[in-house]
């Protein structure tokens, strides 16, 4: 592919490019590009929110180009600071390798093993001196760091920002240095790391890397961005009927969102919100599983909801504790699907109509609802339990 075609279609889901004009002269270098992903195992999942940077990755691998994933070994022991209000809980060094693991496993259900090497940042980290840190250190000043929007925003909150937080953007910029990379993706919080790496690239005498950000997804709440810690995430490792019905539970508003940002197209807008919320699932579940898991799960849900036959359909089982309305919907958002959902949330869905017991609408949140194992409890549109 010539530069200016290669150029068009790397752009798609682009937030940000530092800058095209240096991606397309390295794009016409002739020989693979070297593009650098660092990831910190600070949980053993990833989620759609890291799949983002990871497909991008898998699209310049696919254009014939290399990809350098960096496992951030030693820097998840110190947490990055960016976008964070408060400082991340430290993780042993026992459960980042732990972690890493797991990520090595979910990053190949995107990536070609062929194109991709695997490097840990302790390799270089573990080996410095004292000495060599504060060398590093040096080339940076304090007031570059405090620019940073979350640090300053920490400043002016009165949130404390502690030391080794500053380290992080210094070590990250370093990775750059040390596996000499090409380009860096990540998302669009990580604008000041990556412009670390290519400062200390250019003071290192090396061609300084082009900068590659992309959107960061929010999660279903459709408010902060996706997390496991936030419990709004869709998890790469999920069954296939439990990311196609978390897809489901999202608002017609977050859809539009999420058809760019990890479909890279636009939400079709000839199509019925619903069924361009089953397109973008069974895509998803697709990606992730096979075509014949989103053709199942894709007729299991119509089985349960489209077509009303849930006592037939394959339902999430529901161990139900004594209780009024409001209580036992909520925990049954929470068991079955991992969704988090407010009593306020709960009630007004009950009020709306939205939940049924054996298809008798449940009005009063405060009814003390009598359940019995085998009845079908819908909680709104697209979830339903049996009782167990």
């Amino acid at each position: 592919m010539q530069p200016d075609e290669a150029l068009q279609l790397l752009r798609q889901g682009a937030a940000q490019i530092i800058s095209e004009a240096e991606l397309r002269e390295k794009l016409a270098l002739g020989r693979p590009l070297r593009i650098k992903l660092g990831a910190d195992p600070t949980s053993p999942d990833l989620h759609l929110g890291h799949a983002v940077v990871f497909r991008k990755l898998r699209q310049f691998q696919d254009l014939g180009h290399e990809a350098i994933l960096i496992i951030g070994d030693f820097t998840a022991m110190i947490g990055d600071p960016s976008g964070r209000s408060v400082t991340r809980p430290q993780l042993s060094r026992d459960q980042v390798l732990a972690n890493a693991e797991s990520y090595r496993e979910q990053a190949f259900k995107v990536l070609d093993p062929a194109r991709t090497k695997i490097v840990y940042n302790g390799e270089w980290f573990s080996q410095m001196r004292f000495e060599d840190v504060v060398r590093l250190n040096s080339r940076v000043t304090l007031q570059q760091m405090l620019q940073r929007e979350d640090f300053r925003e920490r400043v002016d909150q009165q949130h404390p920002i502690h030391a080794h937080e500053i380290q992080y953007p210094i070590m990250q910029g370093w990775d750059s240095v040390m596996v000499q990379a090409d380009v860096e993706l990540g998302g669009t919080d990580q604008l000041f790391n990556i412009l670390v790496g290519r400062d200390f690239q250019k003071q290192e005498g090396l061609a300084p890397q082009v900068v590659f950000l992309l959107s960061i997804l929010e999660g279903l709440d459709g408010v902060k961005k996706m997390s496991k810690s936030l419990g709004n995430y869709i998890g790469v490792n999920e069954s296939a009927p439990e990311m196609f019905g978390k897809i489901m539970s999202i608002s017609d508003e977050l859809m539009g969102r999420y058809y760019p940002v990890l479909l890279q197209r636009e939400l079709p807008a000839a199509m019925h919100p619903l069924e361009a919320k089953k397109q973008l699932g069974a895509e998803i579940v697709q990606t992730y599983h096979s075509a014949a898991a989103a053709q199942k799960v894709v007729e299991e849900w119509n089985a349960r909801f489209s077509e009303k036959r849930l006592s037939g359909a394959d339902l999430p089982l529901f161990q139900a504790e004594p209780g009024d309305a409001v209580t036992v919907v909520t925990a049954a958002y929470a068991q079955s699907f991992s969704l988090t959902r407010s009593r306020t949330e709960v009630r007004r869905l009950i009020e709306q109509g939205s939940a049924q017991l054996d298809g008798v609408k449940i009005t009063d949140p405060k009814a003390t609802l009598s359940l019995q194992p085998g009845q079908i409890l819908r909680l709104d549109k697209t979830h339903a339990v049996k009782i167990g």
